[in-house]
């Protein structure tokens, strides 16, 4: 069965779909097998959520477009799930917030790293950055380390999907603002986050979008509001209690 084969009306679509898009994304080279585990992990939690966006995690992804908004210089990160899964909405969420696109990789290769660079680059994204890791995030021993100096060592807001927490921790020890979306309230990356949102990247993405075009002719003082009465910690608690009563 392929990504094609699959129809909407399956009960699994959603989850099925995905699951086709980061195995071409490993046969590409974009993804690594890894990225299959992880997917598989944050799954197991999105059962649990429901697969469905909630409340909390909607508003958080409000609160990511003002933030977004906000910023000097906004970075949106892609790893290898990410490129596989949400190209064209990464790209769409760095339109409508004039964010930079970057690939870091923990399992990072240049050769990985450009085909990243490439395949956005066919979907429509006219620069991504990432090639050059002309800095580092002090803090950090492995290859996640290496970013673009004129990228997210300069970025004032950050948007950190689908990874572990050492990179995120090293962000914020950096002074930058970050947004997370992460399928488990518990794990160390939206725990560091000043935005998490425990959501599925392919809902979370395409939401944070459409409050960010909403959001577009709101003037600062507005959005400053929307994200100053944002509370991360209510935001985890609820995730995390939805999970333990609606499963």
């Amino acid at each position: 069965m392929t990504e094609i084969d699959v129809p909407e009306s399956h009960p699994r679509y959603e989850s099925l779909l995905i699951r086709h898009r980061i195995e071409r994304g490993v046969k590409a080279g974009i993804a690594s097998p890894q990225g299959l585990i992880a997917h598989g992990r944050g799954e197991a939690f999105d059962y649990l959520l429901g697969e469905q966006t909630i409340q909390s995690a909607d508003e958080a992804a409000r609160a990511a477009g003002a933030q977004l908004l906000l910023a000097r210089h906004p970075v949106l990160s892609v790893n290898g799930n990410v490129a596989s899964i949400v190209p064209e909405e990464f790209i769409e969420l760095a339109s409508v917030t004039g964010a930079d696109l970057e690939a870091n990789l923990f399992n990072r290769t240049d050769e990985r790293i450009q085909r990243i660079v490439d395949h956005l680059k066919a979907h429509g994204a006219e620069t991504v950055k990432g090639t050059a890791a002309d800095e580092r995030i002090p803090g950090l021993d492995h290859e996640r380390a290496k970013v673009d100096a004129d990228g997210i060592y300069d970025a004032d807001v950050v948007l950190v999907p689908l990874e572990d927490g050492d990179r995120a921790s090293a962000l914020a020890e950096m002074g930058k603002t970050e947004i997370v979306i992460d399928l488990n309230p518990l794990s160390r990356s939206p725990q560091a986050a000043a935005i998490p949102i425990v959501d599925n990247v392919i809902r979370a993405v395409p939401n944070i979008t459409e409050h960010a075009r909403a959001l577009a002719d709101a003037d600062e003082s507005e959005l400053q509001a929307i994200v100053e009465s944002f509370d991360p910690d209510d935001a985890l608690e609820d995730a995390e209690r939805t999970i333990r009563t609606e499963s």
